[in-house]
């Protein structure tokens, strides 16, 4: 079974650490983002997601938002899937939406990724 508390490392460099994960499948932790929109050096910033348990049958799912804490002006949100291979090595493949302030409605067309 796949386990989301510990620490991740993504393709990028980026760290993710889930350090509370409650029995009904919530959780929380830290994000540290090696890819900023600024350019500006990222800090710490806290993450707050549920995991959807599909019992000893599949592989759970999972979504989370990162508040970009002091750095960005931008929130992202990721959903994914848990997943072990046969050698026991788990990994999560994810995809994101990310959307950043803008200052009119007229801009809004370009503040989403």
């Amino acid at each position: 079974q796949c386990q989301l508390n510990g620490l991740w490392k993504n393709d990028q460099g980026s760290l993710m650490e889930i350090s509370v994960l409650t029995e009904n499948g919530d959780f929380q932790g830290q994000y540290l983002t090696r890819v900023t929109l600024s350019g500006g050096c990222a800090q710490i910033s806290p993450l707050k997601g549920t995991q959807q348990e599909l019992g000893e049958e599949g592989w759970p799912t999972f979504a989370f938002t990162v508040r970009w804490d002091k750095f960005s002006n931008a929130t992202a949100t990721f959903v994914g899937q848990c997943f072990v291979d046969a050698g026991g090595k788990e990994t999560l493949t994810t995809m994101w939406l990310l959307r950043e302030a803008v200052r009119s409605l007229e801009e809004d067309w370009k503040a989403t990724r």
